[in-house]
């Protein structure tokens, strides 16, 4: 038995799962997650010692790769001065001046602990600006497991929602419309039926939660216009999008402002985060400028603060251009080795983030979505980790680059995914053809 294999095993007698977050687990892709030992740079090494390339990259977290020296000294230089110390720093308005600078839409901004702990903030806060109940979201936009975004579609292609977890109740789910993502005639007809009471508008700008699905031509203006049209609040889920597709995020890629933005994962650099925003007079409702409360104890710990003032420091106008450069080159290597084995698959690409979905002809919704096959993928997945490259386990999920991806390492990915595909073409072909 590996040692991961072990591990694993130990950990599922004190964890659910064995894990602390489920896809870790690897439910998606079948077989025992790698349990690693350290990560440097674009690369991974599990406690067998064995060394992946690693396309997880902290989802999306660490898009300048793992454990940069800047990054680090900034870390520890700060600890020295305290781990956590609950008043007020310099380094937590240095990090909100250096966000809101390259943001378009930011006036004010708040920072939290998670993405979760965001999106369920700027929901509050929309609802108290607007003094109305609904949320409309997405199918398969994921926005954290807070109840009344932890919500399904249900029979109709524009419908009430339906709890999408054990623990959420019937009534919260109710106060939730879905709409297909890319569907702007949908959105427009759950506003003309329940737009007074419509509170927000939620979006991942680039869908990034059901695998890579960028927005069509149109569809985030025609959010824009319908949030304008009805009196409500328009919120961009940035989590995974934002400082990274561009260096303003999605909202600055496609030209389109929301009221609200939530974000998260590069603004902290490696650790903990996450931070919500927008207009000013929707922020100055927070407490204590004003009637809406949100506290944390941990919110704009000094050792965050450092780790994302570092990371944005390296961020510059080149950094984009070498993370544009990585995310074309994989893209082009894809399509290449998915074309030489003859599978039909779709490549989905925004900046730095990206996916493969193959058995189907076109991903646009997640209707779509769901018809990819995840056999393909459980295969291709386990093919790559034999070779040295770490996806992550699942079909539904965005592969990340960092500015540590030589053109070495995507080429050799490429190459990678050929044989891989490759020994799936002849073990899907009867013995005597």
């Amino acid at each position: 038995m590996s040692r991961s294999s072990a591990e694993f095993r130990r950990a599922s007698r004190v964890m659910p799962g064995g894990v602390n977050s489920p896809v870790r687990a690897f439910k998606g892709v079948g077989g025992t997650p790698r349990v690693i030992a350290r990560a440097s740079g674009c690369s991974l090494w599990d406690v067998d010692g064995r060394e992946y390339v690693d396309f997880v990259g902290s989802w999306g977290a660490a898009i300048v790769g793992h454990a940069h020296p800047a990054v680090v000294d900034a870390v520890a230089r700060t600890a020295r001065n305290g781990l956590s110390i609950g008043l007020c720093t310099e380094l937590e308005t240095q990090l909100a001046e250096a966000i809101i600078e390259r943001v378009p839409s930011l006036e004010r901004l708040r920072m939290v602990n998670s993405g979760t702990e965001a999106a369920m903030s700027a929901v509050r806060l929309s609802r108290a600006a607007t003094r109305r109940r609904m949320i409309l979201k997405f199918d398969g936009n994921y926005h954290g497991h807070i109840d009344a975004l932890l919500v399904k579609a249900g029979s109709g292609a524009a419908t009430l929602g339906v709890p999408d977890s054990a623990g959420v109740t019937a009534g919260t789910a109710h106060e939730t419309l879905i709409a297909p993502y890319n569907d702007i005639q949908a959105v427009h007809a759950l506003m003309e039926a329940h737009g007074p009471d419509i509170a927000a508008i939620v979006v991942e700008p680039v869908a990034g939660n059901m695998g890579v699905v960028p927005p069509r031509d149109g569809f985030l203006a025609g959010l824009r216009a319908c949030a304008d049209r009805f009196g409500a609040i328009l919120i961009f889920d940035e989590v995974m999008t934002g400082l990274r597709v561009s260096r303003g995020g999605a909202q600055e890629l496609f030209g389109v402002r929301p009221d609200l933005t939530v974000l998260g994962k590069v603004i902290g650099g490696g650790l903990p985060i996450g931070a919500y925003g927008g207009r000013k007079d929707l922020m100055d409702r927070i407490a204590p400028a004003g009637d809406v409360y949100q506290a944390g104890t941990f919110s704009g710990n000094p050792v965050t603060m450092a780790a994302g003032l570092a990371t944005l420091e390296l961020l510059d106008d080149a950094a984009y251009r070498r993370l544009e450069h990585a995310g074309a080159r994989l893209e082009q290597g894809l399509r290449e080795a998915i074309a030489s084995v003859d599978q039909q698959a779709v490549v989905r690409r925004v900046g730095s983030m990206i996916s493969v979905f193959f058995g189907v002809e076109r991903v646009d919704a997640y209707s779509d979505v769901r018809k990819a096959s995840q056999d393909t993928f459980s295969w291709l997945f386990h093919g790559l980790l034999e070779r040295g490259v770490h996806l992550p386990p699942s079909g539904f999920e965005s592969w990340f680059l960092s500015l540590a991806h030589s053109d070495e390492v995507v080429d050799y990915t490429a190459r990678a995914v050929r044989e891989a595909l490759s020994e799936l073409r002849w073990a899907a072909t009867p013995i005597g053809i």
